[in-house]
């Protein structure tokens, strides 16, 4: 008689627990907030540049979480990164800090949304003398003709170019678009790195540094200097009345055929709120539905650049840099990456394989040494 009473006990739990399930099913949750039904969204992901994450990205999508229950992952890293990252189904949305690179097929197939106006900045450290810079100098230091402080009105002491290892990541890639017509000129930059992020960091010891990033990222960073370009400084008042030459288009970019695409056209349709543009301004960024006038006068801006850089002569030609002269002093892994995939069998592919072999080397000794405890070689 117990043992039949247990099993009709235990019987009548597990039924009470079906219903209570199916109860439950049945009635819409309710949010915290209020008496609105939530209703879970996928989850997206956004992949982009660490220095926009950092920037502004990480603001808007709290407020979106918040306003819109939406669920979106961010992937910090490199603009690259995250257009890779869409054509490979491995990221939903890309943030782009440039247009569309028409030389890659692969890229023709995604649709580039603007969302912003953010701008080009050369930053140096604090403690350099130098505030403003022309577009000319710019152009030649980036090719390798003017090489010391000297020359734009500083110290005597050469000026050490950082870049990014990527050639065809966004803030660098718009640059040279703007002042080579090729976003994937060779520059005369030895200092390679990850991504803008860490580009960031080396400048900040560095008082002969000089790199480019972007104004969103560098208005609130007291660890470099923004130099003002042909005397004008970027803002978001430069950047609105035209005034400010080097300012780009900010991107989220995606698949026509993403298979979260109900989700992620809930995403643009929010950075085109008031409440992301609140956000975008207190970043320093002009949201793109307020920069109707700018891109009505961008005809001009381009010809304000095109006159005030110098034409490349033949001696411009003769010091662009060569493959053999390009050997990164930073981010040997990143480097030989980059190389094999845009020239595998080059003789600088080779020479990246021997600059990663001894970064490793000079590593593994520098650990034995400390774990030995005499001073590395």
């Amino acid at each position: 008689m117990f043992l039949q009473r247990s099993r009709l006990f235990r019987r009548f739990l597990a039924m009470s627990a079906l219903a209570a399930l199916a109860l439950a099913m049945s009635i819409p949750a309710v949010a915290a907030g209020g008496n609105k039904a939530f209703v879970a969204k996928t989850t997206i992901v956004w992949r982009g540049d660490i220095v926009s994450a950092r920037g502004f990205t990480n603001d808007l999508v709290a407020v979106y979480r918040k306003e819109q229950q939406g669920q979106l992952t961010v992937q910090a890293f490199s603009t690259i990164s995250g257009i890779d990252a869409v054509i490979d189904g491995k990221a939903d949305i890309a943030g782009s800090a440039r247009a569309m690179n028409e030389a890659r097929e692969s890229e023709q197939q995604l649709i580039f949304q603007p969302v912003a106006l953010d701008a080009i900045v050369a930053v140096t450290h604090p403690r350099n003398p130098v505030g403003n810079i022309t577009l000319a100098q710019l152009r030649q230091i980036y090719l390798g003709r003017v090489k010391n402080w000297q020359e734009l009105g500083g110290a005597d002491a050469p000026i050490n170019l950082y870049s990014i290892a990527a050639p065809l990541d966004g803030v660098e890639f718009s640059f040279r678009r703007l002042l080579y017509k090729r976003g994937e000129q060779r520059v005369a930059a030895p200092r390679l790195y990850l991504n803008t992020s860490k580009l960031e960091e080396a400048i900040a010891i560095d008082p002969n540094g000089l790199g480019l990033t972007s104004l969103s990222s560098a208005y609130a960073n007291k660890g470099m200097k923004m130099l003002s370009v042909e005397g004008s400084m970027a803002t978001t008042q430069s950047i609105a009345d035209g005034s400010y030459p080097l300012f780009i288009t900010l991107y989220v970019v995606q698949r026509a055929d993403a298979p979260n695409r109900t989700e992620v056209d809930d995403f643009v349709r929010f950075l085109g709120s008031a409440s992301a543009a609140q956000v975008m301004r207190r970043h320093q960024l002009v949201p793109f539905s307020e920069a109707g006038d700018v891109y009505s006068r961008d005809g001009e801006r381009l010809a304000r650049i095109d006159s005030a850089i110098v034409e490349v002569t033949p001696a411009d030609v003769a010091a662009m840099p060569r493959e053999r002269e390009l050997q990164a002093v930073a981010a040997p892994r990143a480097t030989l990456q980059e190389r094999i995939a845009t020239a595998p069998g080059a003789e600088s592919t080779q020479r990246a394989r021997e600059n990663l072999a001894r970064a490793e080397q000079a590593k593994a000794d520098a650990e034995a040494a400390k774990a030995s405890g005499r001073k590395p070689d």
